[in-house]
């Protein structure tokens, strides 16, 4: 499925930002946005512009956002129930969607503005990309990783749907004890 940049990015951040939280694998246990400086090294790896105060609230605040986001991949088998939750993500974000141009991506859609607060930013833009999803019928797309022993959340953009398994390994590490598994050893 191919989403506008600004959507495949959203999504993928929103599923990163969620998966910064202690998971249920033993090798995921730690919370890996626990710091202002971590909340910085997240701000940069996903491309963030705009406003960063890098402070214990901001980091707070984005840490709070998590099980929000979360919540949307949980309830993607109902697009109602997605919807809703959609809907007071944008609400209590205090969306305003603009149309901007910057960096190497042309024209797109930033549904707050840059002096807004990261998280507010990071949940308004979540929720956006979560309307296009909707509109396009592709909620499937929102999973939880098939893992029985990972809760990561992922956004499968192949085009054949197939992706089943985080960016955390999971897929590999499955693979890998099958092998060893049908090996003998």
């Amino acid at each position: 499925m191919a989403f506008a940049h600004d959507t495949d990015i959203a999504l993928r951040t929103a599923a990163a930002v969620v998966n910064t939280a202690p998971g249920t694998r033993a090798d995921r246990a730690v919370d890996t946005l626990s710091t202002a400086e971590s909340l910085q090294e997240f701000y940069e790896t996903w491309g963030w512009t705009g406003r960063l105060d890098g402070d214990a609230s901001e980091l707070e605040q984005a840490r709070a956002l998590r099980g929000r986001l979360r919540a949307l991949w949980l309830a993607a088998d109902d697009a109602h129930a997605v919807a809703d939750l959609v809907n007071e993500l944008l609400r209590t974000g205090h969306a305003l969607p603009q149309l901007v141009e910057h960096g190497e991506y042309g024209w797109h859609i930033h549904a707050t503005d840059g002096d807004a607060p990261f998280a507010r930013r990071m949940q308004v833009e979540a929720a956006m990309a979560v309307v296009d999803v909707i509109r396009a019928g592709e909620l499937s797309r929102l999973r939880v990783c098939a893992a029985d022993d990972c809760d990561d959340v992922l956004v499968d953009l192949s085009r054949n749907r197939s992706k089943r398994y985080c960016d955390s390994g999971c897929g590999n590490r499955l693979a890998a004890a099958a092998y060893r598994s049908r090996q003998g050893g």
